[in-house]
C-alpha cells in the first residue's frame, strides 16, 4: 500500500518490522553460525538504515514530522559511525561490496588442552585451523576422490 494510504499506526508497524529484520541481522552476526555472519551484517546495515526511510513516510501524513525528525537527522548526520554505515549501505546496495576482515586473538594457547575441546579428530583429518575467513575453527579433512 502506498504511504499516502497508510495510517501513522501502519507506518510505525512497518518501521518496527524493518527494525526486527535489522535486529535479526545483528543476532546472526553475533550468535549465528559462521555461514550466516556476513548475511547478518548485510541485513543489519541495509535494514538498519531502512528504518529511517520507512519512518520518513510519516512526512506525508503528520504535519509536524519534519520538526520532530530534524533533531534525529542532525544527530545521525553528525555521528561518524552513522555516516560510515550510510556509505557502507550504499556500497552494498549499489556495488554488492562488503569488505570484511576477520582476526583471531589468542591470549593463552595450550594446544593439547585446547584441542580436546573439539573432541577427537574425524576420520581423514589432516590439519586443524583457527580463525578462517568466517571466524571459524576446526579440522581440515581429506575427502575421498570422487569422479
Amino acid at each position: 500500500m502506498p504511504a499516502s494510504h497508510c495510517t501513522t499506526t501502519d507506518i510505525i508497524r512497518s518501521a518496527e518490522e524493518t527494525l526486527k529484520t535489522a535486529e535479526q541481522g545483528l543476532e546472526d552476526l553475533i550468535k549465528g553460525p559462521p555461514e550466516r555472519k556476513l548475511s547478518g551484517l548485510r541485513n543489519l546495515i541495509v535494514f538498519g538504515r531502512a528504518v529511517t526511510n520507512v519512518l520518513q513516510n510519516l512526512r506525508s501524513i503528520e504535519s509536524d514530522f519534519d520538526a520532530w525528525y530534524e533533531r534525529y537527522r542532525e544527530e545521525m548526520r553528525n555521528a561518524p559511525l552513522m555516516r560510515y554505515f550510510y556509505k557502507l549501505r550504499s556500497k552494498i546496495l549499489k556495488e554488492g561490496l562488503l569488505e570484511t576482515v576477520t582476526h583471531t586473538y589468542i591470549r593463552r594457547l595450550q594446544i593439547l588442552e585446547d584441542l580436546t575441546r573439539f573432541g577427537p579428530p574425524p576420520p581423514n583429518a589432516k590439519r586443524f585451523f583457527i580463525g578462517d575467513n568466517l571466524g571459524g575453527s576446526g579440522w581440515g579433512v581429506r575427502l575421498p576422490d570422487v569422479l
